[in-house]
């Protein structure tokens, strides 16, 4: 049976959207979502190689040799900005595309964009595996935040288009989802290739190419969003996708909506501009500020470092890396309780929930680390183990809340006329922020200690203030509707939305 869902469309009554979950939406959605198996392999595999000894002798001899101290600092083995800049420089690459990827989107869609994201990896990962100096290092990494910027602002977008309102939540988290199995699947890597010399790192490097080619040959094959087609004035193949992805030819009500969107963005012509207007103001700000909450909560600190975190507080090699696949496990499977769960508990629900798991688990690992963790010495092995337990609980929360509602939320609140433009400011802002924590983090740790872990525990009570004053829910809501179902009923932002509308009438 077809899901009819109800949309109070302001003073105008109800409209109904029909639309059965069809597998080819499902399939498209599997293929596109791909784009998360490279960001997330990339973020996994990163932290590995920089603790593998081959790679460190070869480019890092100073951080080598300082390994391999007896009593060197255990927080401070590994800071070098040279080895925070391998991770952290393709973040500045995918900050500066993706504004580049917002013009691709819009004059050439989504689908294209996903295959340019693909193929820029894909000379990324070759140059990586095959580096001989540093410099062949850095610029694949550039390349690969190329690939990295186009795909995270496609796919999310993708995904939010072609899902039916009632599972946009479910659908959209599958990139989230991806991320986190590629980060699972690279600590497996990690743990077995560390044991090849001296070529395991490249090995770990040049098996990103996989989720690569995956995304280069199925985007070949699936469908562009009948948003995107209609916003190129391709009317007729709008039409007809639409009605190929709901399943059912009764889609007058939301074509109707989308030709109204698209109609509304086309005399947007300077839609950067446009976002600086006071009515897209609400958007803009949650946008920017879900990415750079998401960072502050001190996830990727924990994910790009997984093994060098836990070798700093007693493990050894191996154990270390085994321990980063566990959290792996965690991470995967949290996910995977966000994606049945958000359309039915909401998106604040989830939110707030992980704020309060992960401040008390981030206080925790930090007591445990002041206590029993000094310059020289190693963790006790039941103490270390609990850190590791105390590690995955933090990780399980960000899993099925922050992480993938960070993505999920400005995907689905911009209006047409921005959303590609306000979508890429999220994604910049994600990888500014995900820079400043990858180059900082080890320097952090070392000046920190374990007061590293309180800081990000101070960030999270701010997150929970701000979820629940300032951020609406959008659960439900069709995705041309934001405007008119959440902004202005919202109690703080409505007097954006109003001002606007006031200002349009005084100039008429």
């Amino acid at each position: 049976m077809p899901a009819i869902v109800m949309s109070n469309a302001g003073s105008n009554g109800a409209k109904e959207f029909e639309g059965k979950i069809t597998i080819y939406v499902v399939i498209c959605g599997v293929i596109a979502a791909t784009g998360g198996l490279m960001f997330g392999y990339d973020i996994g595999i990163s932290g590995g190689v920089t603790s593998m000894d081959d790679f460190l002798e070869e480019f890092f001899p100073a951080v080598f040799e300082r390994k391999h101290k007896a009593k060197e600092d255990n927080y401070c083995k590994y800071d070098n900005q040279g080895l925070q800049l391998f991770t952290s420089s393709l973040y500045l690459a995918a900050l500066v595309s993706s504004f580049v990827a917002s013009k691709l989107c819009t004059k050439h869609g989504r689908r294209l964009t996903m295959q340019a994201a693909s193929v820029f990896f894909l000379v990324g990962v070759v140059l990586n595996a095959a580096a001989r100096n540093i410099a062949m290092l850095i610029i694949g990494r550039i390349l690969l935040g190329v690939g990295v910027g186009f795909a995270n602002q496609a796919v999310p977008l993708f995904l939010s288009e072609i899902a039916p309102v009632h599972i946009r939540g479910a659908l959209n988290i599958l990139f989230q989802l991806d991320v986190t199995i590629g980060i699972f699947v690279a600590n497996i890597v990690n743990y077995f290739v560390s044991n090849i010399h001296p070529w395991g790192w490249r090995l770990a490097l040049g098996l990103a190419g996989v989720p690569a080619t995956m995304l280069c040959l199925g985007s070949m094959v699936i469908a562009e969003t009948p948003t995107s087609l209609i916003e190129r004035e391709q009317l007729m193949e709008g039409l007809a996708m639409l009605k190929k992805i709901r399943g059912t030819d009764n889609v007058n009500a939301e074509y109707e909506e989308i030709l109204h969107a698209c109609e509304m963005a086309r005399q947007v012509k300077q839609p950067f501009r446009n976002l600086m207007k006071r009515s897209s103001r609400p958007q803009l700000v949650i946008a920017i500020a879900m990415q750079v909450f998401q960072q502050f909560t001190g996830i990727n600190a924990i994910m790009f470092y997984a093994p060098v975190l836990f070798q700093t507080i007693g493990f050894k090699n191996d154990a270390s890396l085994l321990s980063a696949v566990i959290t792996g496990i965690v991470n995967v499977l949290s996910t995977v309780v966000s994606v049945v769960l958000v359309d039915k508990l909401g998106r604040r629900f989830l939110l707030l929930e992980a704020c309060g798991q992960m401040l008390i688990t981030q206080v925790a690992i930090g007591g445990v680390l002041l206590v029993n963790l000094k310059s020289t010495n190693e963790l006790e092995h039941g103490v270390a183990v609990w850190v590791v337990v105390l590690v995955c609980l933090y990780v399980s929360s960000f899993a099925w809340s922050w992480g993938p509602l960070g993505w999920l939320i400005p995907s689905e609140t911009f209006p047409l006329a921005t959303r590609t433009a306000g979508y890429a400011f999220a994604v910049s802002s994600n990888m500014l922020f995900t820079f400043v924590i990858a180059q900082a983090f080890l320097s952090m740790m070392c000046h920190l200690r374990a007061g590293i872990f309180f800081f990000f525990a101070a960030w999270i009570v701010v997150m929970g203030l701000f979820v629940i004053f300032l951020l609406p829910e959008t659960k439900n809501v069709p995705i041309d509707e934001m405007s008119e179902r959440v902004w202005k009923r919202h109690w703080y932002w409505k007097r954006f939305m109003d001002e606007e509308e006031q200002r349009k009438k005084d100039s008429v």
